[in-house]
Protein backbone atom coordinates (compact mmCIF):
# COMPACT_ATOMS: atom_id res chain seq x y z
CA UNK A 1 0.00 0.00 0.00
CA UNK A 2 1.17 3.52 -0.86
CA UNK A 3 2.23 6.14 1.87
CA UNK A 4 -0.81 7.74 0.48
CA UNK A 5 -3.49 5.15 0.86
CA UNK A 6 -1.80 3.98 4.06
CA UNK A 7 -1.77 7.67 5.54
CA UNK A 8 -5.82 7.67 4.40
CA UNK A 9 -6.48 4.43 5.60
CA UNK A 10 -5.20 5.13 9.18
CA UNK A 11 -7.50 8.78 9.40
CA UNK A 12 -10.57 6.72 8.27
CA UNK A 13 -9.88 4.13 10.78
CA UNK A 14 -10.01 6.88 13.79
CA UNK A 15 -12.77 9.13 12.02
CA UNK A 16 -10.58 11.69 11.48
CA UNK A 17 -9.87 13.77 7.63
CA UNK A 18 -6.23 14.82 6.39
CA UNK A 19 -4.54 17.94 6.54
CA UNK A 20 -2.62 18.68 3.37
CA UNK A 21 -0.81 21.94 3.71
CA UNK A 22 1.15 23.87 0.44
CA UNK A 23 4.11 26.07 0.28
CA UNK A 24 6.44 26.42 -3.00
CA UNK A 25 10.26 25.28 -2.57
CA UNK A 26 12.59 27.70 -2.03
CA UNK A 27 10.27 30.82 -0.32
CA UNK A 28 11.97 32.17 1.41
CA UNK A 29 15.09 30.27 1.11
CA UNK A 30 15.86 26.77 0.03
CA UNK A 31 17.89 25.55 3.03
CA UNK A 32 14.00 26.32 5.10
CA UNK A 33 12.33 23.81 2.35
CA UNK A 34 13.07 20.86 4.75
CA UNK A 35 12.94 22.50 8.42
CA UNK A 36 9.57 24.14 7.57
CA UNK A 37 8.21 19.83 6.15
CA UNK A 38 9.23 19.08 9.39
CA UNK A 39 7.33 22.11 11.40
CA UNK A 40 4.30 21.20 9.60
CA UNK A 41 4.16 17.24 10.27
CA UNK A 42 4.82 18.37 13.51
CA UNK A 43 1.54 20.71 13.63
CA UNK A 44 -0.40 18.40 12.68
CA UNK A 45 -0.30 17.80 9.04
CA UNK A 46 -0.96 14.56 7.07
CA UNK A 47 0.24 14.73 3.38
CA UNK A 48 2.74 17.53 2.21
CA UNK A 49 2.06 19.36 -0.77
CA UNK A 50 5.52 21.06 -2.31
CA UNK A 51 4.86 23.58 -5.06
CA UNK A 52 7.38 23.42 -7.71
CA UNK A 53 8.54 27.27 -8.37
CA UNK A 54 7.36 28.48 -11.80
CA UNK A 55 7.61 31.85 -14.01
CA UNK A 56 3.61 31.64 -15.12
CA UNK A 57 1.58 30.00 -12.40
CA UNK A 58 -1.72 30.54 -14.47
CA UNK A 59 -3.44 29.26 -11.80
CA UNK A 60 -2.60 30.57 -8.60
CA UNK A 61 -3.48 33.90 -7.30
CA UNK A 62 -1.19 36.52 -6.06
CA UNK A 63 -0.02 35.47 -2.90
CA UNK A 64 1.59 32.22 -4.54
CA UNK A 65 3.05 33.80 -6.97
CA UNK A 66 5.03 35.76 -5.24
CA UNK A 67 6.14 32.58 -3.41
CA UNK A 68 7.19 31.52 -7.12
CA UNK A 69 8.82 34.33 -7.68
CA UNK A 70 11.18 34.54 -4.82
CA UNK A 71 11.85 31.12 -5.51
CA UNK A 72 13.10 31.69 -8.43
CA UNK A 73 15.02 34.59 -7.63
CA UNK A 74 16.86 31.97 -5.10
CA UNK A 75 17.57 30.38 -8.19
CA UNK A 76 15.28 27.19 -7.14
CA UNK A 77 14.51 24.27 -9.76
CA UNK A 78 12.58 21.51 -9.83
CA UNK A 79 16.08 19.30 -9.29
CA UNK A 80 16.09 20.81 -6.31
CA UNK A 81 12.89 20.48 -5.07
CA UNK A 82 13.79 16.51 -5.68
CA UNK A 83 16.60 17.35 -3.59
CA UNK A 84 14.89 18.52 -0.57
CA UNK A 85 12.33 15.66 -0.71
CA UNK A 86 15.65 13.25 -0.50
CA UNK A 87 16.28 15.21 2.43
CA UNK A 88 13.16 15.07 3.85
CA UNK A 89 13.15 11.73 3.88
CA UNK A 90 16.58 10.49 5.49
CA UNK A 91 14.10 11.82 8.86
CA UNK A 92 11.24 11.26 7.59
CA UNK A 93 9.61 8.08 5.87
CA UNK A 94 6.04 7.60 6.69
CA UNK A 95 4.50 11.57 5.44
CA UNK A 96 3.34 11.42 1.98
CA UNK A 97 5.15 14.30 -0.59
CA UNK A 98 3.01 15.64 -3.10
CA UNK A 99 4.80 17.62 -6.13
CA UNK A 100 2.42 20.68 -7.57
CA UNK A 101 3.73 22.82 -10.84
CA UNK A 102 3.07 23.50 -14.45
CA UNK A 103 4.43 21.05 -17.11
CA UNK A 104 7.16 23.54 -18.60
CA UNK A 105 9.87 22.32 -15.61
CA UNK A 106 9.01 18.50 -16.07
CA UNK A 107 8.88 18.54 -19.90
CA UNK A 108 12.26 20.18 -19.95
CA UNK A 109 13.93 17.57 -17.63
CA UNK A 110 11.95 14.50 -19.66
CA UNK A 111 8.85 12.65 -18.35
CA UNK A 112 10.52 9.54 -17.69
CA UNK A 113 13.60 11.01 -16.24
CA UNK A 114 11.22 13.19 -14.18
CA UNK A 115 9.41 10.17 -12.62
CA UNK A 116 12.50 8.25 -11.85
CA UNK A 117 14.06 10.78 -10.43
CA UNK A 118 11.42 11.54 -8.03
CA UNK A 119 10.63 7.96 -7.10
CA UNK A 120 14.04 7.49 -5.94
CA UNK A 121 13.72 10.89 -4.11
CA UNK A 122 10.58 9.51 -2.39
CA UNK A 123 8.02 11.28 -3.99
CA UNK A 124 4.26 10.07 -3.73
CA UNK A 125 1.98 12.18 -5.97
CA UNK A 126 2.39 14.31 -8.56
CA UNK A 127 -0.28 17.38 -9.62
CA UNK A 128 0.24 18.97 -12.83
CA UNK A 129 -1.88 22.08 -13.05
CA UNK A 130 -2.02 22.84 -16.59
CA UNK A 131 -1.82 18.75 -18.08
CA UNK A 132 -5.87 18.00 -19.04
CA UNK A 133 -6.25 14.79 -17.92
CA UNK A 134 -7.03 13.13 -21.21
CA UNK A 135 -3.76 14.56 -22.45
CA UNK A 136 -1.10 13.86 -19.71
CA UNK A 137 -1.02 10.52 -20.09
CA UNK A 138 2.04 9.81 -21.11
CA UNK A 139 3.04 11.27 -17.88
CA UNK A 140 0.59 9.55 -15.98
CA UNK A 141 1.89 6.03 -17.53
CA UNK A 142 5.71 7.10 -16.48
CA UNK A 143 4.43 7.67 -12.87
CA UNK A 144 2.60 4.57 -12.83
CA UNK A 145 5.28 2.48 -14.25
CA UNK A 146 7.19 3.48 -10.94
CA UNK A 147 4.33 3.72 -8.11
CA UNK A 148 3.44 7.51 -8.03
CA UNK A 149 -0.13 8.47 -8.04
CA UNK A 150 -1.11 10.76 -10.61
CA UNK A 151 -3.51 13.83 -8.72
CA UNK A 152 -6.38 15.22 -11.01
CA UNK A 153 -8.29 18.70 -10.43
CA UNK A 154 -11.44 18.94 -10.59
CA UNK A 155 -13.81 22.12 -10.52
CA UNK A 156 -17.09 23.75 -10.03
CA UNK A 157 -17.16 23.84 -14.00
CA UNK A 158 -16.43 19.79 -14.36
CA UNK A 159 -19.17 18.68 -16.23
CA UNK A 160 -20.69 15.77 -15.00
CA UNK A 161 -19.20 13.02 -17.67
CA UNK A 162 -15.85 14.91 -17.48
CA UNK A 163 -16.42 14.22 -13.86
CA UNK A 164 -16.79 10.54 -14.69
CA UNK A 165 -13.44 10.62 -16.52
CA UNK A 166 -11.59 12.00 -14.43
CA UNK A 167 -12.46 10.28 -11.53
CA UNK A 168 -11.72 7.18 -13.18
CA UNK A 169 -8.27 8.11 -14.18
CA UNK A 170 -6.95 10.04 -10.56
CA UNK A 171 -4.98 7.63 -8.20
CA UNK A 172 -3.89 8.56 -4.50
CA UNK A 173 -6.57 11.42 -4.13
CA UNK A 174 -9.07 13.93 -6.25
CA UNK A 175 -8.13 17.47 -5.47
CA UNK A 176 -11.75 19.66 -5.91
CA UNK A 177 -10.81 23.40 -6.25
CA UNK A 178 -13.72 24.71 -4.26
CA UNK A 179 -13.98 27.94 -6.35
CA UNK A 180 -13.96 30.02 -9.82
CA UNK A 181 -10.62 31.89 -10.47
CA UNK A 182 -7.09 31.25 -8.95
CA UNK A 183 -6.16 30.39 -5.29
CA UNK A 184 -6.52 32.93 -2.77
CA UNK A 185 -9.65 34.16 -4.70
CA UNK A 186 -13.33 34.63 -3.89
CA UNK A 187 -15.56 33.57 -0.83
CA UNK A 188 -16.20 29.99 -0.54
CA UNK A 189 -20.08 28.69 0.15
CA UNK A 190 -19.44 25.40 2.15
CA UNK A 191 -23.34 24.15 0.85
CA UNK A 192 -22.31 24.28 -2.78
CA UNK A 193 -18.86 22.57 -2.48
CA UNK A 194 -21.21 19.71 -0.13
CA UNK A 195 -23.25 19.13 -2.95
CA UNK A 196 -20.48 18.83 -5.73
CA UNK A 197 -17.92 16.89 -3.47
CA UNK A 198 -20.93 14.22 -2.97
CA UNK A 199 -21.34 13.96 -6.86
CA UNK A 200 -17.56 13.55 -6.94
CA UNK A 201 -18.01 10.72 -4.63
CA UNK A 202 -20.37 8.99 -6.50
CA UNK A 203 -17.73 8.28 -9.01
CA UNK A 204 -14.23 8.14 -7.64
CA UNK A 205 -12.42 5.41 -6.48
CA UNK A 206 -9.59 7.41 -4.10
CA UNK A 207 -10.59 10.04 -1.27
CA UNK A 208 -11.69 13.47 -2.61
CA UNK A 209 -9.86 16.60 -1.05
CA UNK A 210 -11.25 19.87 -1.26
CA UNK A 211 -8.88 23.08 -1.63
CA UNK A 212 -8.64 27.13 -2.57
CA UNK A 213 -10.10 29.75 -0.22
CA UNK A 214 -9.49 27.95 3.14
CA UNK A 215 -8.49 30.46 5.49
CA UNK A 216 -9.36 29.70 8.46
CA UNK A 217 -9.99 26.76 11.41
CA UNK A 218 -13.44 27.72 11.18
CA UNK A 219 -13.76 26.90 7.33
CA UNK A 220 -11.87 23.74 7.67
CA UNK A 221 -13.82 21.93 10.30
CA UNK A 222 -16.90 22.47 8.17
CA UNK A 223 -15.05 21.01 4.91
CA UNK A 224 -13.77 18.17 7.13
CA UNK A 225 -17.58 17.44 7.75
CA UNK A 226 -17.95 16.56 3.74
CA UNK A 227 -14.52 15.44 2.26
CA UNK A 228 -11.61 13.45 3.09
CA UNK A 229 -9.05 16.08 3.02
CA UNK A 230 -8.66 19.68 3.33
CA UNK A 231 -5.89 21.84 1.29
CA UNK A 232 -4.14 25.21 2.80
CA UNK A 233 -2.35 27.34 0.55
CA UNK A 234 -2.65 30.24 -0.01
CA UNK A 235 -2.99 31.04 3.66
CA UNK A 236 0.10 29.46 5.38
CA UNK A 237 2.05 30.95 1.77
CA UNK A 238 0.90 34.49 3.66
CA UNK A 239 2.17 33.33 7.04
CA UNK A 240 4.80 32.04 5.47
CA UNK A 241 5.82 35.66 3.71
CA UNK A 242 4.86 37.79 6.83
CA UNK A 243 7.76 35.90 8.98
CA UNK A 244 10.97 36.77 9.32
CA UNK A 245 13.53 33.78 8.27
CA UNK A 246 14.11 32.51 11.61
CA UNK A 247 10.62 32.17 12.43
CA UNK A 248 8.81 30.84 9.51
CA UNK A 249 9.15 26.99 11.18
CA UNK A 250 7.90 28.26 14.08
CA UNK A 251 4.79 30.03 12.52
CA UNK A 252 3.91 27.60 9.79
CA UNK A 253 4.05 25.06 12.66
CA UNK A 254 1.84 27.18 14.70
CA UNK A 255 -1.03 27.64 11.97
CA UNK A 256 -1.31 23.86 11.38
CA UNK A 257 -1.89 23.37 15.31
CA UNK A 258 -4.62 25.65 14.33
CA UNK A 259 -6.21 24.20 11.33
CA UNK A 260 -5.55 20.51 13.19
CA UNK A 261 -7.51 21.13 16.12
CA UNK A 262 -9.95 23.29 14.44
CA UNK A 263 -10.91 20.27 11.98
CA UNK A 264 -10.23 17.45 14.78
CA UNK A 265 -13.08 19.40 16.89
CA UNK A 266 -15.73 18.49 13.87
CA UNK A 267 -14.84 14.16 14.25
Amino acid sequence: MSRIASTFARLSGSNRKALIPFFTVGDPLLESAVPTMQALVSGGADILELGIPFSDPMADGPTIQRASERALQNGVTLTDVLAVVAEFRQTDDVTPVVLMGYANPIERLGLDVFAAQARTAGVDGVLVVDYPPLEGQLLKAALTRVGIDTILLLSPTTTEQRMREIAQLATGYLYYVSLRGVTGAGHLEVDAVATQVGRIRSYAKVPVGVGFGIRDGATARRLSEIADAVVVGSRLVEEIEASAPTEVTRRAEALMRQFRHAMDGAQ
